[in-house]
């Protein structure tokens, strides 16, 4: 991004703070700091609460979901979400409410009990490094500072990581045991993976034997247009590399049903789950088979969930409008901000001067816009060009997510002509 063309340095400061204390004079109170599915979102799985009667507790085997067992979750449920999340139905557990848990269980595991393929267990490593596509989900760094995994951070190029970086590092280093992956729709900046990178990230060779791709699958049907995104299945592309163990799925009906009670997925190998369902099995004797069953009943198949997302979509896509409206009437053609277009997800990536993002949302705070923090999308909260604002327009009205963007334009102005100010061209 540069200076808007005939600009002179400093030019338009005082308009600039002109129109950011007539904003803070507004004295608003909005939020855009996380991806969370607004209330109207919710109210479309409302019939979940009441879809089952007393008496009515018994899956399509027969099995009474009150009681414990069905480590593996209920067939039929399964059975639908085997074919959006790309994974062989035999494969696939179906478990509690939250992917994140699962996340953190298959990492406790592999740092606990020897992985399929490795030597030892990751506990017993001098280090353990994972590789960070970015700008990425802050919650899988969350995870990594948790278990104390070094993050080795990589760069997204419009299709996935780049994957010229990826295979050089993972070929050279066994300290790497891992990678993190959102395949479609990535958090935040919308991307989806080419069928070319999924296939060389199946395929790389790893000086790690134990070498894992993290797969968060977690947008794999939000999508906000008539020509949604495909990815290939990791799965299978890496069983044709011959690689089957590579890849852990994981998935979730979060933003699909209910936010805080939903299903999570988890697929893989047949010898990945064996692993999984051997070492599980200590800490549960079942999962919420009584939740499954209302999902299954609400979800009776593919087509089902689909018709649920395009009411999402409907609710959704005015949302991401706003955002794109009054971005592109406040900022369009000035030079100092770029802005993804997803064709699903739950993010906009805003990307404005370097050195300007924590201004930005410094900016924004005082006028009463919540951001999420600069440097979120990045290992250690820490952006190095500090440039990067993940916008999160889902749960707030359309006339506040149009309000609240016209106020970041306003901050991301000032930031800039201060900057501009600051630092004239010689």
């Amino acid at each position: 991004m540069s200076q808007a063309a005939g600009q002179e340095p400093g030019a338009g400061l005082a308009a600039a703070r002109t129109a950011y204390e007539e904003l803070r004079a507004q004295d608003l109170r909005l939020d855009l700091t996380r991806g969370k599915p607004s209330p109207e979102q919710l109210d479309l799985s409302d019939a979940l609460l009441t879809i089952l009667q007393p008496g009515d507790v018994r899956a399509a085997d027969g099995t009474d979901c009150r009681n414990y067992g069905g480590l593996q979750g209920l067939t039929e449920l399964r059975t639908v979400f085997a074919e959006l999340f790309q994974v062989p139905v035999d494969q696939l557990f179906a478990c509690g409410n939250a992917s994140l848990s699962v996340m953190h269980d298959v990492l406790a595991h592999a740092m606990l009990s020897v992985l399929p393929g490795a030597k030892r267990r990751w506990a017993d490593e001098d280090e353990i490094r994972f590789l960070c596509p970015v700008p990425g989900y802050d919650r899988h760094f969350s995870l990594c500072d948790r278990f104390g995994i070094t993050m080795v951070p990589v760069p997204l190029t419009g299709h996935g990581p780049d994957m010229d970086v990826v295979e050089e590092l993972v070929a050279a280093d066994p300290r790497i045991k891992g990678m993190w992956c959102v395949p479609k729709y990535s958090n935040p900046t919308g991307e989806t993976y080419s069928d070319e990178t999924v296939r060389r990230l199946a395929a790389m060779p790893t000086a790690a034997p134990d070498f894992r791709l993290f797969w968060d699958n977690a947008y794999a049907v939000h999508h906000l247009t008539d020509e949604p995104d495909a990815v290939l299945p990791v799965l299978a592309a890496c069983a044709e590399a011959g690689e089957p163990d590579r890849a852990f799925v994981f998935g979730s009906t979060s933003k699909i049903s209910t936010a805080g009670s939903g299903v999570a997925f988890l697929g893989s190998s047949p010898t990945n789950m064996a692993w999984y369902s051997r070492l599980t099995a200590a800490q549960t004797i079942g999962p919420d088979k009584v939740n499954q069953l209302r999902h299954a009943r609400f979800f009776p198949d593919a087509a089902a969930v689909g018709a649920h997302m395009e009411r999402h979509r409907a609710l959704l896509e005015p949302r991401f409008a706003a955002v794109y409206e009054a971005l592109e009437e406040e900022l369009g053609g000035l030079g100092i901000a770029n802005w993804t277009s997803p064709r699903g997800g739950y993010f906009v990536s805003l990307e404005v001067p370097e050195g300007c993002a924590s201004e930005v949302v410094r900016l924004a705070k005082d006028a009463g816009i919540a951001l999420t923090p600069a440097g979120a999308a990045f290992p250690g909260g820490r952006d190095p060009r500090d440039s990067q604002i993940r916008l999160a327009p889902s749960f707030p009205s359309v006339g506040e997510v149009r309000a609240a963007m016209r106020g970041v334009a306003v901050c991301v102005k000032l930031a800039a002509a201060e900057q501009a100010a600051a630092s004239p061209a010689v």
